[in-house]
């Protein structure tokens, strides 16, 4: 039995592609020839995993106009400019002030040169997209419209690669954008890092923030029924190995929290989740922050991130890398290691399954630490290979920024206290790399990813526009 991911809503891609009309009668076959790298570019769009919203080939400023106003109806999450020769600034300029959304000029010659000698006037303006791309930088910076532009030719793979990360970055922007994100019970006493404006989730990214109190969770786990533990609990032993330390009792009751997990994010519709309870003597609602560990890391493995201690913004990053493709879990500085120059960090869970570099663990502890509780938590390392660390921060003027560093996860000792520990080396002094990531403003929390980043949450920052630090 595998864990079932989420399935996310596509990126809904704008696609206008033109050139100037007045050649198509002097240049008989040069229209042809631009509808076709028009066709392809639509197709090769396709290809990226987005939907293509194609409202064809415009020749003058009415034509734009016209599919201006389909793109406007259609809801894109970004408006590609497919500029196939010369064409005028007013053909493009109301596409980009009607859509609201993000603009992309693309530049694509048919091939990587021209055939100097044989080359007649038709068959050179086929290659002369790049004519037109300053006019229309100039004209969008006047109507103070953000732009970005790749240039290159139709089957320039390194022209794609920037291309699709302009569009994973628009698929970010609109997850965050449509998201709603749980913050359930209380901020952890005297942590002040941790405490976010709500307003500023909805000012900065977009988005719904729902305030839910841990009897929503309550109510729904105590209608798990014992056939359902029983099944979840044959579900986490697939996904885990379960070290000797686990209690019955307490992964029965993990494994019925996990489902009224699972029904409150249903019921709420809920794309990522943040959460902390203090409790009392083993009351029911202290029972239940202590048992969130495993359903929070189900939840997480199934694009649906969850982070503990009430860190709204680390859930939200959480959900920015997993939409990257990066996974991102629940992590913290845990110890320095000078002897091997490593920064080791991690979390007593809540953690992102997709990413371990081996089978998880299940450990069973007697206390969490600095918590009221106990219960079941969860051990791994990431994957090891390239990592980024990836944060939200709050400034002093209520704007969110991003932090990130990349570096390598490595093998190494680890302690075996139910965390979710990975030895990261970012090819520095361990302790001068931890001051300069702490000069940035990070919270004590953040997600750390798969694969190198930087260049995705640059071109997501962009299109947020909010800072990106990289240490």
């Amino acid at each position: 039995m595998t864990l079932e991911r989420i399935k996310a809503i596509p990126t809904r891609v704008g696609l206008v592609a033109g050139g100037l009309g007045a050649y198509w009668p002097q240049f008989p076959d040069l229209l042809p020839q631009l509808r076709r790298s028009a066709a392809r570019v639509s197709e090769r769009m396709g290809e990226l995993g987005c939907e293509v919203v194609d409202v064809g080939f415009i020749s003058d400023a009415q034509e734009g106009a016209a599919a201006a106003e389909k793109l406007r109806a259609a809801g894109c999450d970004l408006i590609v400019g497919f500029l196939t020769t010369y064409m005028t600034a007013t053909m493009l300029l109301p596409v980009a002030q009607r859509s609201g959304a993000p603009v992309l000029l693309i530049n694509l010659q048919p091939t990587e040169s021209m055939d100097h000698d044989t080359f007649d006037t038709g068959q050179w303006l086929a290659y002369c997209g790049a004519c037109p791309l300053p006019e229309m930088a100039n004209t969008f910076i006047r109507a103070g419209i953000p732009f970005r532009s790749v240039s290159g030719y139709l089957e320039d793979e390194r022209a794609w690669r920037r291309i699709e990360g302009w569009v994973k970055a628009a698929g970010v922007r609109a997850a965050l954008r449509r998201g709603r994100h749980g913050l359930m019970g209380h901020l952890y006493p005297g942590m002040l890092d941790v405490s976010t404006d709500l307003t500023l989730v909805p000012v900065n990214f977009g988005g719904h923030v729902e305030v839910l109190e841990f009897d929503d969770l309550r109510v729904r786990v105590e209608r798990v029924s014992s056939a359902e533990v029983k099944e979840r609990m044959d579900l986490t032993r697939e996904v885990f190995a379960l070290d000797d330390s686990v209690d019955t009792a307490d992964f029965e009751w993990a494994a019925q929290v996990s489902l009224g997990l699972d029904r409150l994010v249903a019921d709420f519709g809920l794309d990522s989740l943040a959460y902390y309870h203090r409790g009392l003597d083993g009351e029911i609602h202290e029972r239940l922050g202590a048992g969130m560990i495993l359903g929070s890391s189900l939840l997480t493995a199934r694009g649906i991130p969850a982070a503990g201690e009430y860190e709204l913004r680390t859930s939200l990053a959480m959900l920015i890398m997993d939409r990257l493709g990066a996974g991102g879990s629940f992590t913290e500085l845990q110890a320095l290691d000078f002897l091997r120059g490593h920064v080791e960090m991690g979390h007593d869970g809540p953690a992102h399954l997709a990413i371990s570099s081996r089978r998880p663990l299940l450990r069973g502890l007697g206390v969490f630490h600095g918590k009221r509780g106990w219960g079941v938590s969860v051990e791994f390392d990431v994957a090891h290979g390239p990592v980024t660390a990836f944060g939200v921060r709050q400034g002093r003027d209520g704007r969110f920024a991003f932090v990130a560093s990349e570096g390598v996860t490595v093998d190494g000792p680890h302690l075996k206290i139910g965390n979710t520990t990975s030895r990261v080396d970012f090819g520095r002094d361990p302790g001068e790399w931890t001051d300069a990531w702490s000069a940035t403003g990070i919270s004590h929390h953040w997600a750390l990813g798969t694969g190198h980043r930087v260049p995705e949450l640059r071109a997501l920052a962009e299109l947020l526009e909010i800072e990106l630090a990289e240490v």
